[in-house]
Formats: C-alpha cells, structure tokens, sequence
C-alpha cells in the first residue's frame, strides 16, 4: 500500500490548487454545459478510484482523510456523471458552492501540512 504521506504530498497541493482556482474563476460553473459537467465527473470518478485503490485505509489518525477525499471523489463523479443537470443547476448557488471549497481547501491544506512536515 501506498505511503500516506507521499499519496498526501500529491493530493493536498492538488485539492488547494483546485479549490482556489475554482473559487476565483466560480462562474464558469454557471456556463458550463452538460457535457462539460459529464466530463468532469468521468475524471473525479477515475481520480477517486485511483485514491481508494493505492489507499483504502480506515484507521484512527489523519490518513482515512485520503481514503475519504478518495470515496468522495468517487462518488462525487457518479453524481456528475449521472446527473450533470442538477449539478448546474446547483452551481446557481454560489454561496453553497463557496463554502464547500473552502472546507476542501482546509482538507488540502492540512494533507499538504501533514505530508511535508518532519
């Protein structure tokens, strides 16, 4: 199995460099089109299964948030893929949407702290 460590060294940075990219550019959301939401969603899915595949640890102790964010990831792809509609349709609600990246950019940036500290 995979070092959590090394699975958060590449996970944290990436969830902050996406969180805050998609916080400062949140009305692409609102023009995007079902087959962009479609897209996103296959890629989430492939991501997250990768994660769940290299890291499906459920034990006490900040590593099961890799195996969360994996699971997360996952599902969160079926829902786009499935039902790219009402994930438009939420991203109307930016308040919502903004609150939710920023608690995934504080799941990022305690990964990126844990992977990189002595």
């Amino acid at each position: 199995m995979a070092n959590s460590k090394d699975i958060a060294g590449l996970l944290g940075p990436a969830i902050v460099a996406i969180t805050a990219s998609e916080t400062v550019n949140i009305h692409i959301w609102a023009s995007n089109s079902a087959a962009g939401v479609y897209l996103n969603g296959a890629m989430l899915f492939v991501a997250g299964l990768a994660i769940i595949r290299a890291h499906n640890l459920w034990a006490r102790g900040w590593p099961v948030l890799i195996t969360l964010s994996g699971w997360f990831y996952m599902l969160l792809g079926l829902f786009r893929m499935f039902f790219p509609e009402l994930q438009l349709e939420a991203a109307k609600h930016t308040s919502t949407i903004s609150i939710g990246t920023m608690l995934l950019m504080l799941v990022g940036v305690y990964m990126t702290y844990q992977a990189y500290r002595r």
